[in-house]
């Protein structure tokens, strides 16, 4: 019987595909959770965005359903889509959430063309914050 090589590069290969594995569940977690309380984080969300005045709005309950909305689709879209909204902001921080990366990318890109938004407020690592003080309650520890 041959005795197995183990390189300096196989060990490698192994705790890479290892880290991958556990970012892909926890990623998985995280955007099924959302999707699962996707009224209460909305809620909460928007309560946070409109406290710390990130957004100024003039319907509370439309940025609710807004929220709502991302949330329930998110657990559903491809990983691409996913990776190719965030991209510009991915190094905002070191250890981002997923979650809290496309929210932010969503409120700074596309939440501006709402009607019932006035004006958003602050640079993306306040919006990040702001979206991650919701979200970090999700992250498996």
């Amino acid at each position: 019987m041959a005795k197995a090589h183990i390189s300096a590069t196989n060990t490698t290969d192994k705790t890479i595909r290892a880290i991958d594995r556990k970012r892909e569940r926890e990623r998985r977690f995280i955007l099924n959770k959302a999707k699962e309380n996707a009224v209460e984080f909305s809620s909460r969300l928007t309560q946070r965005l409109i406290d710390r005045e990130i957004i100024e709005t003039n319907s509370a309950n439309e940025m609710r359903e807004v929220f709502t909305k991302q949330l329930q689709s998110i657990a559903t879209m491809e990983d691409f889509d996913i990776q190719m909204k965030v991209a510009p902001v991915r190094t905002l921080v070191q250890d981002p959430n997923i979650l809290s990366l496309y929210l932010t990318q969503y409120v700074i890109e596309d939440l501006i063309n709402n009607p019932a938004i006035e004006d958003i407020f602050g640079e993306d690592i306040d919006v990040y914050r702001a979206v991650d003080s919701i979200f970090k309650v999700l992250r498996p520890q």
